[in-house]
């Protein structure tokens, strides 16, 4: 009897959770569905997801627009096999034994679809990286 690997968990962390973490979680979980756990969150919490965001993944077929910011907690980053940051710089939580990524990214806050577009893009072809890292296979 063989038992299937444990499904590997990604955590998204941008400042306000409202645009690049809440795009690259909407990406990881459309492209790998339920073979991945994924969880976003965010330093500085907004009120809601960034409109141009929500826009600009609807233009792909993912719906964000009934998601909400949260906040960074510890136990989400200790829950966590990978942890990606995009622009919180220090005040994300560093814990021995998980895998930090970096991905530097324009901060999509304050700007419209057009300037969102080329963002989206990018963080979609990061996370089809990222799933064939974590060997899981695109849907």
């Amino acid at each position: 009897m063989t038992t299937a690997a444990p499904r590997p968990s990604v955590l998204f962390v941008c400042v306000h959770n409202a645009g690049r973490s809440q795009m690259a979680a909407a990406f990881l979980t459309h492209l790998a569905g339920d073979r991945v756990e994924v969880r976003s969150a965010g330093s500085a919490p907004a009120g809601s997801v960034n409109p141009a965001a929500v826009e600009a993944m609807r233009e792909r077929g993912v719906d964000i627009s009934a998601e909400i910011p949260k906040v960074l907690t510890s136990e989400a980053v200790q829950a966590s096999d990978v942890v990606i940051t995009m622009g919180c710089g220090d005040t994300c939580p560093v814990f021995p034994g998980k895998r930090y990524l970096d991905w530097q990214l324009d901060d999509p806050a304050g700007q419209g679809v057009d300037a969102v577009r080329p963002i989206r893009d990018e963080i979609e072809q990061r996370v089809q990286r990222l799933i064939s890292e974590l060997g899981v296979g695109a849907v």
